[in-house]
């Protein structure tokens, strides 16, 4: 498969195309831009270096990836943005490279979609399988779980962790950590129990499922503080995702949303 290059568009040197790519009309490509194998960069879209993108990116007209960092403390340092395979960014979506005073770069893994308008900060973590609709958007420095779903217009604080398939509405302003396996929503982000439907739908066991209400009950629902509730679910339920709920909890800085 050849690299197919529209005659308007201008592409650095020094940047890598793997076979199959194609670059359409008027796009950019600068220096220390890698696209993986059939990559696809629309009409008039740009990408700036450093930034390795895996196989098979679809990345449409005017979405801008890997420029610098909006941070004042940015004064031109080498930093990055890496990206896995199978995503795709839509119109006008933009994702910046990291800081030094963060990671050094962003990371974005594989099968997300980026709705148009949809913005992703410097030195986030991504995981794979997301889903962020038309403007939601990340301040620096957040991690966001695999097969998370952010509304329309979700902006979300900076530190902020949104855990492993979360369901945030419109709208949500997410100051704290959003609890992974729960449904938060409205301006105060705050959650309306487990995200039943969805669990279902990705198979996992009722059983666990199952687990998790009760957990989120006693978190959320009963007059118990953190510290004892923590204790009740680790004595009385078993289960990886209820491990994995409080771990994210315990693990938490900023405080979570409930």
């Amino acid at each position: 498969m050849s690299v197919e290059v529209h005659p308007s568009a201008v592409v650095s040197p020094a940047a890598r195309l793997g076979e199959g790519v194609r670059i359409e009309s008027y796009a950019v490509v600068g220096d220390g831009v890698e696209l993986g194998r059939g990559t696809i960069v629309g009409s008039h879209a740009q990408i700036e270096g450093p930034a390795t993108f895996g196989e098979a990116n679809r990345i449409f007209p005017h979405a801008v990836l890997g420029f610098e960092p909006q941070d004042l403390k940015y004064h031109g340092e080498r930093t990055k943005l890496d990206v896995g395979s199978r995503n795709v960014f839509r119109e006008f979506s933009t994702v910046h490279r990291g800081t030094m005073t963060g990671h050094g770069e962003t990371v974005i893994g594989d099968d997300n979609y980026f709705m148009a308008y949809s913005h992703v900060a410097h030195d986030n973590r991504v995981g794979s399988g997301t889903v962020f609709a038309n403007c939601a958007s990340l301040a620096g420095h957040v991690d966001v779980g695999d097969r998370a779903i952010l509304g329309a217009f979700t902006a979300v604080h900076q530190f902020v962790r949104i855990g492993r398939h979360a369901f945030v509405g419109a709208f949500t302003q997410c100051r704290q950590d959003i609890l992974p396996f729960c449904k938060t929503d409205g301006a105060d982000a705050k959650t309306y129990g487990i995200n039943t439907i969805g669990l279902k739908r990705l198979g996992f066991p009722d059983g666990e499922i199952e687990a998790l209400q009760k957990a989120y009950r006693l978190l959320v629902k009963s007059k118990l503080n953190t510290t004892q509730a923590l204790e009740r679910i680790e004595s009385e339920l078993s289960g990886p995702a209820v491990d994995e709920l409080v771990k994210f909890i315990r693990e938490s800085k900023r405080g979570f949303h409930r």
